[in-house]
């Protein structure tokens, strides 16, 4: 695991992790699993200033370390580094799952075709969700700019450092009905891992919940597990 961008989401990460393992084997084992946690930090500097090579080394560097401990399958926890996720695929060593692929997979499954994207604003303004969503014919929308600019700011604010509050999830969950009155969105993509502490309903304004840290998790079992499991 690429882990701590944040710390909070990496520690949910890892108990997720461990849960879908356990429910596909029931011996009472766990996974191994080695974490890389970087500083987040530095990684949030080297976005803002949008030194993309950078962050690319950054996490391919950490990838080789992952690499030589053993580790046979690899993920980052967390959306914003996607940034850069296909020219980290490409240099990996081992294979990466995508968080945003195994999103795409999940809104297909569900059968939607406009869902709403929250999340840091480098990922609310980028194209790499609304590219990969439209490959399976999923339009992807984002709040208006005086919105994302509150989800941005309480994100990396707050959320990243675990602090919780209750006038917070009132707001965010307030522009996401605004998106579904205004948009017509069929779901919300919680696209930034640290939105799983603060939104952990299934639902909210009456349409389904993506939670992309439950969903990637789930993906990294099963493709981890899958040459076991065949």
């Amino acid at each position: 695991m690429i882990g701590g961008l944040g710390p909070e989401s990496t520690i949910e990460y890892y108990r997720l992790i461990i849960d879908a393992y356990r429910a596909r084997v029931s011996d009472g084992s766990n996974p191994p699993l080695v974490i890389s946690s970087l500083d987040l930090r530095k990684m949030m500097d080297l976005v803002t200033a949008n030194d993309l090579p950078r962050v690319t080394q950054y996490i391919v560097d950490e990838l080789h370390r992952l690499n030589r401990a053993g580790a046979e399958i690899a993920f980052i926890s967390a959306n914003t580094p996607h940034l850069v996720f296909d020219d980290v695929r490409a240099q990996s060593p081992i294979p990466l799952v995508s968080i945003v692929e195994a999103a795409c997979d999940a809104a297909a499954d569900l059968g939607l075709t406009r869902v709403g994207l929250i999340g840091t604003r480098f990922t609310m303004d980028a194209a790499f969700y609304p590219e990969v969503f439209a490959r399976r014919g999923i339009s992807v929308v984002v709040p208006p700019a005086p919105d994302r600019a509150y989800v941005h700011e309480k994100y990396v604010g707050e959320l990243v450092y675990g602090d919780i509050r209750p006038e917070t999830r009132h707001e965010l969950v307030a522009i996401i009905a605004r998106l579904r009155e205004r948009e017509g969105i069929e779901g919300i993509v919680l696209g930034g891992t640290e939105l799983s502490l603060i939104l952990r309903d299934a639902t909210y304004a009456d349409i389904p919940v993506l939670d992309t840290t439950i969903i990637h998790a789930e993906r990294v079992v099963a493709e981890a597990m899958a040459p076991r499991l065949r």
